[in-house]
């Protein structure tokens, strides 16, 4: 037999390429009952009737344990198919481009963020602005008393953050910084030569199976980084699920398991930061991802968008609304849903799980009921 061209061979295996990638897009998460993944539908059930009272308003609500989704609603009109704006928790996914740039040696968390910049630099930079590394925009860290103002439609600018004044050493001070989650977005573009959506489309929404995800960008090219992601409910549990998972996916090391490590570790202490909020925006802060209670942590966005990862129980709950009650939609997880995990498998309940079904069924996004 003749052996095929290198032609041949060529266009053979991007077919296959083509394939695969199709084949990972059709991939959803695989589907179980809670009861056999360790958790009652009855404790399901009352956190979502709950979440229906006392929260205006949720949108969606996905339960994944042992890698199994075992609870799904989605308040009318929202759907199962419709993409939702992540707000903030799009800043978790810029700092995953940022994880897996550092890894392809592209660049490292070290480098100075000037390095980038030298053209937008102000003529005379201050020492603490030639200090901020990339790893201190990713803690929010950089160093701003306060946060530098942009304009939500338009997105922050390269040449405002960094004349922006720098007052305090970067990596000692934690403030909450969006146009630094903009940079990151930048630094990435300007060190692959890609936009963070087309960085991550190859290496992780094209692997995770999420389809078209949509991100807007600024005037200056790049992605907007701290927000503007628009992706479904289920590519939210499936980008938990990864790092639940250590960055790991289908026997693929997709992330460096000691980015995972480190992205959600405590890396700046924010207990006394004054975030108007109690105690789960008071647990320390990672890369792009807040630390929790028990042990658990999340991306989180504005009006209640919620990747909560909870290791010591193999879970992670996705979440949408258009809230301002996060602390509400967490307090109900650790109410409702953590306390009734159990490390074995439960027995069957089809009476319950019916209850569950029909309670899913019947939801509509409103105000909270008094």
């Amino acid at each position: 037999m003749k052996p095929p061209s290198t032609l041949r061979l060529f266009v053979l295996l991007l077919l296959v390429a083509s394939s695969w990638q199709a084949l990972a897009a059709d991939q959803p998460l695989p589907r179980s009952t809670p009861e056999a993944q360790g958790i009652s539908s009855a404790a399901v059930r009352a956190f979502v009737e709950a979440a229906d009272k006392e929260i205006n308003s949720l949108h969606s609500f996905m339960l994944v344990r042992h890698g199994q989704v075992v609870a799904e609603a989605w308040w009318k009109p929202e759907s199962a198919d419709k993409k939702h704006v992540m707000w903030s928790l799009s800043k978790s996914f810029t700092s995953t481009a940022v994880g897996l740039a550092d890894a392809e040696g592209k660049l490292s968390l070290e480098d100075p963020v000037l390095k980038f910049f030298k053209d937008e630099a102000p003529a005379e930079p201050s020492e603490n602005l030639k200090a901020m590394r990339v790893r201190d925009l990713l803690s929010m860290s950089g160093g701003h008393d306060v946060e530098p103002k942009f304009v939500i439609d338009q997105g922050p600018s390269v040449k405002g953050f960094l004349a922006h004044p720098v007052l305090h050493k970067p990596g000692t001070w934690f403030r909450y910084n969006t146009p630094g989650s903009y940079m990151l977005s930048a630094i990435v573009t300007k060190a692959t030569g890609q936009s963070v959506l087309d960085f991550l489309k190859p290496r992780l929404f094209g692997p995770l199976g999420i389809e078209n995800p949509d991100w807007g960008a600024t005037a200056e090219g790049y992605s907007l980084g701290g927000y503007g992601l628009f992706i479904r409910t289920e590519d939210i549990a499936k980008f938990g699920q990864l790092y639940l998972q250590s960055g790991k996916w289908n026997g693929k090391q997709l992330l460096p398991e000691k980015w995972v490590e480190q992205a959600t570790a405590k890396h700046v202490d924010n207990s006394k930061a004054p975030s108007g909020r109690t105690s789960d925006w008071q647990q320390g802060y990672g890369f792009q991802f807040w630390r929790c209670q028990h042990n658990a942590y999340r991306g989180d966005g504005r009006d209640g968008q919620i990747c909560l990862v909870m290791p010591e129980h193999d879970a992670v709950i996705a979440i949408t609304a258009q809230t301002g009650q996060m602390q509400t939609e967490l307090d109900l997880v650790w109410s409702k849903i953590l306390p009734a995990f159990r490390a074995e498998p439960l027995p069957a309940d089809p009476a319950e799980q019916e209850k569950l079904k029909q309670a899913a069924a019947q939801l509509t996004a409103h105000p909270a009921r008094k």
